[in-house]
């Protein structure tokens, strides 16, 4: 896949592989197809959008599992998959060794949040419990796989992995204070809805999604590859269209009690 000279300032040149091609081109698509779906309507099945727009033939007859469980198998497969690099490759460099300590960390992050920050009470379409793991599981097994490919090919003349890191962490602990935040609006046994107060709850409904963006974008920096570049652009399509219809969701709950000037995750602007 030929890229314009220019961004090979900041990218490694695209390894000459059918697979990483095609997983470029159909992660990119399904993302932001999805984030698309999501705008019209036709969402995700899990969390606050479970049965939202499914008629109630096809709820009586969709598979579910409880929300805990499905969140949990969404990100233990991919910190699996990072952890296991680390005693699959030992020998990469110190790019390599920071890309797969990101994504470790983050799934890592996210499986602790899973087990003991997030409070649940609701189930969990089983297609989407499927479909979202494997997603992840694939994209962090690429991401990696196409780092493995570039280590024979001249550096980028721009070295962001530095920079990487730096935005990882900030997006990291940003998502992880946000999501706490979420789950202290609930005291135990609470299984209503609240709107989200404090940090940046007070500008935007899904600072965490802003975060977690910005926690891809860091990856992205660290790894410096088409495909991870591909992936986290689609990732901010998708997470703009959930977003969207995450602030729709509010208004339509909570009405004249939602402040309006809350934007959906880029304060003051979307």
């Amino acid at each position: 896949m030929a890229i314009p000279s220019i961004f090979l300032n900041l990218l490694f040149p695209p390894p000459s592989s059918l697979f990483v091609t095609t997983m470029t081109v159909v992660g990119f698509s399904s993302l932001t197809n999805a984030g698309y779906k999501e705008i019209k309507g036709q969402h995700m099945q899990y969390s606050k959008f479970l049965n939202v727009g499914v008629v109630e033939k096809e709820k009586e007859k969709e598979m579910k599992l409880s929300s805990k469980n499905g969140m949990l198998l969404f990100y233990a497969p991919s910190f699996l998959v990072g952890l296991t690099s680390f005693f699959a490759f030992p020998h990469e460099d110190l790019r390599f060794g920071l890309l797969v300590s990101a994504l470790t960390v983050h799934f890592f992050k996210r499986v602790v949040e899973v087990l003991f920050v997030h409070k649940y009470s609701g189930s969990m379409a089983l297609e989407s419990a499927i479909i979202v793991p494997l997603s992840y599981a694939f994209s962090t097994a690429t991401m990696i796989y196409t780092q493995i490919l570039s280590r024979d090919v001249p550096e980028p003349l721009l070295d962001l992995k530095y920079v990487g890191v730096g935005l990882f962490i900030i997006g990291e602990i940003g998502n992880f204070y946000h999501h706490w935040l979420l789950a202290n609006l609930r005291k135990k046994g609470d299984k209503e809805y609240k709107i989200p107060k404090g940090g940046l709850f007070d500008l935007v409904i899904c600072p965490h999604y802003l975060f977690e963006i910005l926690a891809y974008v860091g990856i992205a920096s660290i790894s410096q590859t088409l495909y991870a570049f591909s992936f986290t652009l689609g990732t901010i399509f998708y997470l703009t269209g959930r977003s969207y219809t995450t602030r729709e969701w509010y208004l339509s709950k909570f009405g004249d009690k939602f402040p309006k000037n809350v934007k959906a995750f880029i304060p003051y602007i979307f």
